[in-house]
């Protein structure tokens, strides 16, 4: 039925956010940091090999699953715009983040991961400056 659906998506969007939690470990943060720190490494293993944001595909879908598991078509369509809204402005923005912390090699992990979320543009967009393409070298 629907509501297994619901059920389903909820459990397995929790699964994934909760590993990904544990899979950065300090490398984790509610609060974008738009400064690197010294021990700020990129985590590319675990379920980081797949999802480039892992605990923001999961909070999605989360959100998402609860109203298909309510049988609430009209939080389904609320929960899903809203959710979908705060990650498509928050995701370039710490990608750009990320791009100027770890130059190329952020670059070729995008190449071989996924956002996951619907619609989702990646970062990387924005001009860099030289001092931002020295960092490669």
């Amino acid at each position: 039925t629907v509501s297994l659906l619901g059920f389903a998506v909820t459990a397995a969007a929790l699964f994934v956010r909760s590993l990904a939690m544990a899979t950065a470990g300090s490398n984790f943060s509610h609060i974008i940091e738009d400064v690197k720190r010294e021990e700020h490494r990129l985590v590319t293993h675990g379920v980081y090999s797949h999802l480039r944001h892992p605990a923001y595909f999961g909070f999605f879908w989360f959100s998402v699953g609860t109203q298909i598991l309510l049988l609430n078509p009209v939080g389904f369509v609320a929960y899903a715009w809203a959710s979908w809204k705060f990650f498509a402005d928050r995701i370039p923005y710490e990608e750009d983040l990320l791009h100027d912390f770890f130059g190329r090699e952020y670059a070729a992990y995008c190449g071989r991961t996924r956002i996951g979320i619907p619609g989702v543009a990646s970062g990387g967009t924005r001009q860099h400056t030289r001092k931002d393409a020295r960092k490669d070298e």
